[in-house]
Formats: C-alpha cells, sequence, structure tokens
C-alpha cells in the first residue's frame, strides 16, 4: 500500500517520466555520463558532438527539466554538472522492476521444477495422448490416411 498524497504520487511520476524521456535519447546520456565525471562547460560539451551549439543547448536544457543535471554560470560559461541523487532515484525504481521480475524468474523455476513431480500436482504443459479406439496391431486403411 502506498501512502501519501495523491498530488505527491502523481508529482513524483511526472519526474520520474521527464527523467527516462531526456535518458531516451544517447546524446543526452553521453552528457550525463561526461558531466558525472565532472563539470563541464556547454561550449565544451558542443565541441564534442557533431550539431550546433544550440543543439546541445537544448540537450542540457531537457536534463535540467528532468533534474538530471544543474546548470550554473562562472563568468560568460555556463557549466553543468550532473545530479547523482536523481540519477540514484532513476537507479532504485530499475532494481525495483528487477527485482518484480527475478521474483518471477523464480516462481517460474519453482512451478516447473514442480511439474515434474510423480504425483500430477503442480503439472504444468503435461501431454497427454488421446485413445483410440482400435487396437495397436490393427493398421489403418488407405482411407483414414487421406
Amino acid at each position: 500500500m502506498v501512502v501519501g498524497k495523491p498530488e505527491a504520487l502523481a508529482e513524483d511520476a511526472d519526474r520520474m517520466d521527464r527523467r527516462f524521456q531526456a535518458l531516451a535519447d544517447p546524446t543526452r546520456r553521453d552528457i550525463v555520463r561526461l558531466v558525472l565525471a565532472g563539470e563541464r562547460s556547454v561550449s565544451a560539451l558542443a565541441q564534442r558532438y557533431p550539431m550546433s551549439f544550440a543543439a546541445v543547448q537544448k540537450h542540457v536544457a531537457v536534463l535540467e527539466r528532468a533534474e538530471l543535471v544543474h546548470k550554473r554560470r562562472q563568468g560568460r560559461e555556463q557549466l553543468v554538472r550532473a545530479d547523482i541523487e536523481a540519477l540514484r532515484a532513476v537507479n532504485r525504481l530499475l532494481d525495483r522492476y528487477e527485482a518484480i521480475w527475478r521474483s518471477r524468474i523464480d516462481r517460474m523455476g519453482e512451478i516447473l521444477a514442480g511439474s515434474e513431480a510423480p504425483t500430477g500436482r503442480g503439472v504444468v504443459g503435461r501431454v497427454v495422448a488421446p485413445e483410440h479406439p482400435r487396437e495397436p496391431s490393427e493398421s489403418p486403411s488407405k482411407e483414414e490416411h487421406r
């Protein structure tokens, strides 16, 4: 059971949506990787990509709206740094999804292990051949082959 105000939960969901949308782009993921190593100017970032300075600024703005990076001015430069707590929040959500996935895989293993039990309890996907009215010694006629 989740306890909290519905508005707060919706805000958290919107924030996480913005983060994943921002990280969906390979250039933005690369920018995050670079600024995790240390603060970089937007100018220095722009030199690394085959796109205009304005395009890199837009990528940084998307990351900033997603709260994955923060900018600050130092003289004429805009310096970009990563927000490690925001990245940790993304990682925690992915860890929760992984835990759900692993528990389902474990459960499937338990079910499949139970299918080999001789009692028939927990049997999954056992195929039973239908009974045939003729005796095994009878051979099918040509008409039955058609």
